[in-house]
């Protein structure tokens, strides 16, 4: 049995028409950049995610660098995030002009420790003016950015209550979380991805949980300010056409992408139920392996299980094996963002953050899409039999 990691092409067959005519509206209207179907997806994607705003980027880079400069991050300032997540989520704050400052990761659910992050500040920062500044540079510390990895929320509340007290501004990355949901004990009421700091990222990349046919980002705010700010910074800084208010970006999402996104945002529940039916599969069928972690769901989250993480110490004879029997895995991520060539500068050295790096060399990505059946996740786990006891 052949079993990709990730089926792209069933998905689009099933919804061709849909998508086709969303092809035929743009050529019939020559609208391509900007338009109704773009307010469209913004509006229905905004509600999606419970907030009032919603602004179409190209990327979720973009949507991420975009946050940051609207909500104030300035050039020098430090911002706070972990080293387990693709790099976009810190070459976007650097782009700002500010440095990325790792803390540790919780060992259970991959997302930021909150224990170890306000370790961070108690020890090595120090309040100022309603500020906060790290001690041995004298920088100021003003954003944190916890990652909603594999598609389960970070504890929010936690991180929410940290960032209060050392007036840290909270942005979500949740380029991997659309329609995670997170517990608020605070608010007695559960909370989408996208809901809770003052402004959150997503990503459509295609092989996302909703995803478009090429790049393609998001940002959902609750600040009309910020938003409108995006907006311009999207536009090469226009208010209107011709008249730039500050300089911008072309950071901008075609109006087929958003059409494409607006008919899959309607199938996006039913896959994700789909997707947490297949992982309630994996670990009913996983149960009785002595040598293998599968993913923890505290009491306070909905994962949307974007990827489905197991934790092994022979990762890598066991990727082996499951390539060898046709299973299609990935390694999400391999080496932590602080041991990169790209942030060597930055200081950092093997042994700073020992979670991250242990959980590094021993996760694996199984399949894990809408249309992965019984009978596929039983011949991984028979596989699997062989390599993990």
């Amino acid at each position: 049995m052949n079993i990709p990691f990730l089926d792209l092409v069933t998905p689009h067959r099933e919804l061709k028409d849909e998508l086709l005519e969303v092809c035929s509206q743009a050529f019939d209207t020559a609208g391509f950049i900007g338009g109704s179907m773009v307010s469209s997806f913004e509006n229905e994607f905004a509600r999606f995610c419970g907030v009032e705003h919603c602004v179409a980027v190209n990327s979720g880079t973009d949507a991420l660098r975009f946050a940051y400069m609207a909500a104030g991050v300035k050039p020098g300032d430090l911002v706070i995030t972990v080293p387990n997540t693709f790099i976009a989520t810190t070459e976007s704050i650097s782009q700002t002009g500010a440095t990325p400052v790792f803390v540790d990761i919780n060992e259970k659910t991959y997302t930021l420790d909150v224990v170890k992050l306000r370790e961070y500040l108690e020890k090595s920062c120090e309040k100022r003016d309603g500020r906060t500044f790290e001690k041995k540079n004298g920088r100021p510390v003003t954003a944190v950015v916890p990652v909603h990895l594999y598609g389960q929320c970070a504890d929010m509340d936690a991180i929410m209550e940290v960032a209060g007290e050392y007036n840290l501004t909270v942005f979500e990355d949740a380029c991997q979380a659309h329609g995670a949901q997170y517990f608020s004990h605070k608010d007695k009421v559960w909370k989408k991805a996208g809901s809770m700091g003052v402004a959150a990222a997503f990503s459509f990349y295609p092989g996302k949980n909703l995803g478009a046919c090429g790049e393609g980002g998001a940002v959902t705010t609750n600040d009309a300010k910020i938003a409108g700010h995006i907006r311009m910074l999207r536009d090469h800084g226009q208010a209107q056409k011709y008249y730039h208010d500050i300089e911008g970006y072309n950071g901008r999402l075609d109006s087929i992408q958003c059409g494409i996104l607006s008919v899959k945002l309607k199938k996006l529940s039913s896959w994700t139920d789909k997707r947490r039916e297949a992982a309630r599969i994996y670990n009913e069928l996983f149960d009785g392996f002595q040598d293998l972690s599968v993913p923890f769901e505290p009491e306070w989250s909905k994962a949307v299980y974007h990827l489905y993480v197991v934790r092994v110490k022979n990762r890598d004879s066991l990727q082996k094996l499951l390539s060898e029997k046709g299973v299609a895995t990935g390694l999400h991520y391999p080496v932590p963002l602080h041991l990169q060539k790209a942030y060597a500068n930055c200081g950092y050295k093997k042994g700073d953050f020992p979670v991250a790096e242990k959980s590094a060399e021993e996760i694996l990505s199984l399949p894990m899409y809408p249309g992965l059946s019984r009978e596929q996740q039983v011949y991984i786990k028979d596989c699997m039999q062989a390599g993990v006891r």
